[in-house]
């Protein structure tokens, strides 16, 4: 909520305002003051880092449109480029430079040492040196040489500087105007008749003589002259003739401004408006910004308050009219306003109250950094403060009054509107009453029984009237069943992945901030959108040919997480890199550099962002979502946390383990995985496959609809046993009964044991052996070549055949199950049945080879 009342009121205005001044002045005369800033006429350089205003083509001298960076004409010529695909610092490198049409000083007569103003429409010549070179054309027969002309010229004297009280030029003629002011004068209707007596050239001037001014009323044209703003001037801001006090303020709010990061973008066209409109107050104070219709004129003063706010006001000032001043703090928590506005509390000490606990809690060395803590803390006392309002004794005013009772009353109001689904006693910063819910009473509850246990540990209950059994009624909130999202259905799934349905997203963004890159991010990486939101610009790299996304997933800004990102999300960033460049060469006219990149936002945002650090926010990017959303009908809320709860029910149902789960999405515990693996049904499948029969409605009913191993006749599959009772060896991934090796010889076959009919495998080998075949599978899937695949596939046929063979064999004797749940962490392990049975390899793939063939 933003608290825009105007300047604490002035008891005594005489006094303020010079205790004012003196504070402003000792301000500017500082050492880190910007020397600039510091004379009546400030001239900004084009280029100036944070004011500059000229055109980003070197050498042009017109002024840019505001947000653009180039000048009209620049403006167009660069439309045109850009729809043939041009590049913007190639253009600004071949383009060529503009002369300033208007809105430039006359400067003075190119006679040397002539203090006369030059013509605006001549050859910058004074008008006496005009009207003689005009003379000096008609009475030559030839072509008269202007250079050789003009060194034969004598300067003249100067009629002094405009009377304008704010205009810095020198005057046009005797009656002592500039060429702008003296149009102007005319144009106004001569307010006081002044004139210059008829043929003042050939009586006075031409002799040197003073001419003299005639009035009817030379009051009116000296008050004229007192109250006409000074004709607009490129990159000029003139502060003459305004009240110093208003002069010391613009000039502190123009370098206050500069200082910030998160600053808005005053153009030097909207100060000049400014400056227009304070000129005749006295200070902001007096100025009437009713009349002001512009509403960039208004913002921009609405900012230059909120500066001198933090001067002029103190926190004990703060403290007496209802708001906090962050400011005064030195901690501005993210994506909260500066002024904090608290007097929607009616009660004095609960407002005095939240007002120093939150001013403790910004002094403390660990201090928040979330906008929700103030703004549920102050909902939370909102909402107290409307239940005393309407039924405390003396609607609450007197803490002393308060019972514990009141507490009791206030708290059994909310159970019965959480119940009943009513609306809330206070509103939320939506100015409109919100439906009261379990969660918001727990939250309400908790944030008070905080403040008030605060007051305790102070031992401040005696100083502020409060009686300790009423701060003690206080309860902690019921604990509640902590709202967890689903992941997303397969319908919904496909339509947020649909290229359709992703194209009708780019329309939602049409200043092209990369909300579809993001949400792309978000659903190949499982992050939070707060986490791709402030993605940096050098976010992604190689490592050992792996791309891998560097993200903050501390959220407190260190940008030392890696993980692994699909090659198609990758490219993405990569396109997305070169847009945020190109977008910082339009904002500043150049590449940037290598000590910024770390610093920039992959996605920028457009407002308050004067060196491209700051991020699209949180409000942006949701509002974008959910009319996308909208957009698609899909019947049901959808929000876009619910992506990372469904790569992590993927990720579970690929076989990954929670410790890896947890570990990629970054949580603190195990238990907090759970949350978001909530539908895992690999775990029992094969359960469930057992389990599962046939419908009374089937033609057999009851029958098992197992699609599990098939299982091996018993009778077969003890057929196959080898009793290993006698010696053998154990070997990689079974065991070798060739006598010979079992001896210690050497194997004729190069130990080639998974081509060997010596080679037996027992229940205790087949997680090995499954392992194995995943392991050949990813090596065909990265295979260069559909051939190399094709020729791996084959090489592993048989032991394929063999791993099917065993699970078959071990399903028919009933070992199956305690093959898949074996672990060789205990000893006795070494003891169990499957250890001593066993199965040569040629006839389990021969099982394999049968069960495959029809």
């Amino acid at each position: 909520m933003t608290f825009s009342s105007p300047l604490l009121p002035v008891l005594n205005p005489a006094r303020e305002s010079r205790d004012r001044l003196e504070l402003l002045t000792a301000l500017i005369n500082g050492p880190d003051f910007e020397p600039l800033l510091r004379d009546d006429v400030i001239h900004i350089p084009p280029n100036h880092p944070d004011y500059g205003w000229g055109c980003r083509v070197a050498d042009c001298q017109r002024v840019s449109e505001i947000g653009k960076g180039l000048c009209s004409a620049h403006g167009q010529e660069w439309a045109a480029l850009a729809e043939q695909g041009g590049q913007l610092e190639k253009f600004l490198q071949t383009a060529l430079p503009r002369e300033a049409l208007v809105l430039t000083s006359p400067g003075n007569c190119l006679v040397e040492q002539c203090a006369r103003p030059a013509q605006r429409r001549q050859r910058r010549l004074c008008f006496r040196h005009s009207n003689n070179w005009a003379s000096a054309k008609r009475s030559s027969t030839a072509d008269t040489d202007f250079d050789e002309w003009i060194s034969r010229q004598k300067p003249l004297p100067s009629y002094g500087n405009c009377l304008v009280a704010s205009c810095d030029d020198l005057a046009f003629n005797p009656l002592g105007l500039c060429e702008d002011h003296y149009g102007l004068y005319h144009r106004m209707g001569r307010p006081g008749a002044a004139e210059l007596p008829a043929k003042w050239f050939w009586n006075f001037d031409r002799y040197g003589l003073k001419t003299p001014v005639q009035f009817d009323d030379e009051t009116a044209f000296r008050t004229w002259c007192r109250t006409t703003p000074p004709p607009t001037r490129l990159g000029v801001l003139n502060l003459r003739g305004m009240h110093p006090l208003m002069q010391a303020e613009l000039r502190w709010s123009l370098f206050s401004h500069a200082r910030r990061s998160d600053r808005s973008n005053w153009h030097l066209q909207v100060v000049q408006g400014v400056i227009a409109e304070c000129r005749s107050a006295r200070s902001l104070d007096q100025l009437d910004t009713a009349r002001i219709t512009r509403r960039d004129h208004q913002q921009m003063i609405e900012g230059i308050r909120r500066e001198l706010r933090i001067i002029y006001v103190t926190p004990a000032d703060t403290r007496e009219a209802g708001y906090l001043q962050l400011d005064h703090f030195g901690r501005r928590p993210t994506r909260l306003a500066p002024e904090l506005d608290l007097t929607m509390l009616p009660q004095r000490w609960l407002r005095d109250l939240l007002w120093d606990y939150f001013a403790d809690t910004l002094r403390s060395p660990s201090s928040t950094r979330a906008a929700t803590f103030f703004h549920t803390l102050r909902r939370a006392c909102q909402e107290l403060a409307a239940f005393l309002d309407m039924a405390a004794e003396n609607r609450g005013l007197d803490p002393r009054l308060l019972e514990e009772d009141d507490v009791h009353r206030f708290i059994a109001d909310m159970r019965r509107r959480s119940r009943d689904r009513l609306t809330s006693l206070a509103t939320a910063s939506q100015k409109k009453p919100t439906t009261m819910t379990e969660v918001t009473q727990k939250r309400i509850l908790d944030d008070l029984r905080k403040l008030f246990r605060w007051v305790l540990d102070q031992d401040q209950c005696d100083s502020r009237g409060l009686k300790r059994s009423f701060i003690r009624a206080f309860p902690s909130g019921v604990k509640t069943t902590p709202r967890t999202r689903s992941p997303f259905s397969d319908d919904i799934a496909e339509a947020l992945a649909d290229p359709v349905n992703l194209a009708k997203l780019d329309t939602h963004d049409p200043a092209d901030r990369g909300m579809r890159d993001m949400w792309t991010l978000i659903v190949a990486t499982g992050r939070r959108a707060s986490e791709v939101r402030e993605l940096r610009l050098d976010c992604v790299r190689r490592v050992n040919r792996v791309p891998l996304l560097w993200h903050d997933q501390t959220k407190v800004g260190n940008y030392d997480e890696a993980i692994r990102i699909p090659e198609y999300a990758h490219q993405r960033v990569l396109e997305r890199q070169q847009q945020t460049t190109a977008l910082f060469v339009r904002r500043f006219g150049r590449a940037p550099m290598p000590q910024e990149r770390p610093r920039l936002a992959l996605f920028s945002s457009n407002a308050r962002n004067p060196r491209g650090e700051r991020a699209v926010s949180a409000n942006w990017f949701n509002q974008t979502f959910r009319d996308w959303v909208a957009e698609l009908d899909l019947g049901r809320q959808v929000v876009p946390h619910q992506a990372r709860h469904t790569l992590a029910t993927k990720l579970l149902a690929a076989g990954a383990g929670l410790h890896h789960i947890k570990r990629f999405l970054g949580h603190v515990s195990e238990r907090m995985t759970e949350h978001y693996a909530k539908v895992a049904l690999s775990e029992i499948d094969d359960v469930l496959q057992h389990v599962w029969v046939s419908g009374p409605g089937a033609g057999l009913p009851g029958e098992l609809l197992s699609e599990g191993v098939t299982l091996l006749p018993p009778e077969q599959a003890q057929a196959l046993v080898i009793d290993l009772n006698r010696r053998s060896t154990p070997t990689d991934g079974g065991i070798c009964t060739f006598q010979v090796v079992v001896d210690g010889g050497v194997c004729p076959w190069k130990l080639d044991c998974e081509n060997c009919d010596k080679f037996v495998m027992t229940g205790a080998d087949l997680l090995y052996w499954r392992r194995k075949r995943d392991q050949w599978h990813s090596l065909a899937e990265r295979a260069p070549t559909d051939e190399m695949a094709d020729w791996l596939h084959q090489q592993f046929e048989p032991t394929r055949r063999a791993i099917e063979g065993l699970e078959q064999a071990l399903a028919g004797l009933g070992l199956l199950e305690d093959a898949l749940a074996l672990d060789l962490r205990r000893p006795q392990d070494y003891f169990h049945r499957l250890w001593s049975t066993g199965f040569r390899t040629t006839d389990l793939a021969a099982i394999g080879t049968r069960q495959d063939t029809p």
